[in-house]
């Protein structure tokens, strides 16, 4: 049996399906300690027409969300995140920022998409995007059914994994990408302001020899119980040039005097908002850990 090095580029839970030399197969893992996640570089074992991923290949990053109990990988060797919004229904600001603060954990550029743009509700939604914009992530504004050009030119030589809420028209801006990718859509439910899970599993699209696209299920929630309180603080990049310069080693950027955090916050120099985030889920790691 021949041994073939690929890259995955669907994952159904404990099956997925990797790109070769030689062809797509259809692959398991060996033993059940082995995680491949799409994006991954992987040593396969071909048999027939199937094959068994024996190895996974060191990765440059993985991005992955987890609480108390347990971590999901989402795709690996990622070089950036594009967060899919739309004025309807409505997002979650703190959703967004908490993928994007795991991706800043990674090394992981971040890109807002705003989709839907010919809706009235969207000068709206992108102020809301401004308290991101303002510390230098770039947007993107566009109508998946109408022109995706805007955002071509910011996917070329990227690896980039495309995230979001259900109904903010994932599927939608793959279909427009890549034509034969046949995602399926699905209309948003007004009466409970939210989408339906259109994506079941997490797939790889080729959009040219150095730029791909990987298509995500809908997000409803994204913690962050894997990064401590210093990790945490470093994600958020505003915060860097002050991160140490506190009067105390071992600050909390809460009350006490002297947090060079609580300073730019007064004078302007982060947003409030942002240190308020922080201090939530500092917090609700904090209580995750005590109740294990």
């Amino acid at each position: 049996m021949a041994v073939l090095t690929g890259q995955v580029v669907a994952a159904f839970s404990r099956r997925f399906i990797v790109a070769t030399a030689a062809g797509e197969l259809p692959c398991q893992v060996r033993g059940r300690h082995l995680r491949a996640v799409c994006g991954d570089r992987v040593e396969v074992r071909r048999d027939g027409d199937a094959g068994v991923i024996e190895a996974v290949l060191p990765r440059a990053s993985l991005l992955y969300r987890s609480d108390a109990f347990k971590s999901k990988a989402i795709a690996a060797n990622v070089t950036q995140l594009a967060v899919v919004v739309a004025a309807r229904p409505s997002f979650s600001m703190e959703l967004v920022q908490r993928c994007i603060l795991a991706a800043e954990d990674q090394g992981i550029a971040s890109l807002l998409v705003l989709n839907k743009a010919d809706l009235p509700e969207t000068p709206v939604a992108r102020a809301r995007l401004d308290l991101l914009t303002r510390i230098g992530y770039p947007l993107v504004t566009l109508s998946a059914l109408s022109d995706v050009t805007p955002l071509q030119s910011a996917l070329r030589g990227h690896t980039t994994l495309l995230i979001g809420q259900s109904g903010m028209g994932k599927s939608t801006l793959i279909n427009a990408l890549f034509p034969g990718a046949d995602a399926v859509t699905a209309e948003y439910s007004e009466a409970l302001d939210s989408g339906r899970h259109t994506t079941t599993h997490t797939r790889l699209h080729r959009l040219d020899a150095s730029s791909t696209v990987i298509d995500s299920p809908g997000l409803q929630e994204f913690a962050l119980q894997h990064l401590d309180a210093g990790a945490l603080a470093h994600a958020f990049v505003e915060f860097r040039p002050y991160l140490g310069q506190c009067r105390f080693r071992d600050c909390k950027h809460e009350v006490e005097p002297g947090c060079r955090l609580q300073e730019a916050a007064a004078a302007g120099a982060i947003d409030p908002a942002r240190l308020q985030l922080f201090r939530s889920l500092r917090r609700l790691q904090q209580n995750a850990a005590q109740r294990l």
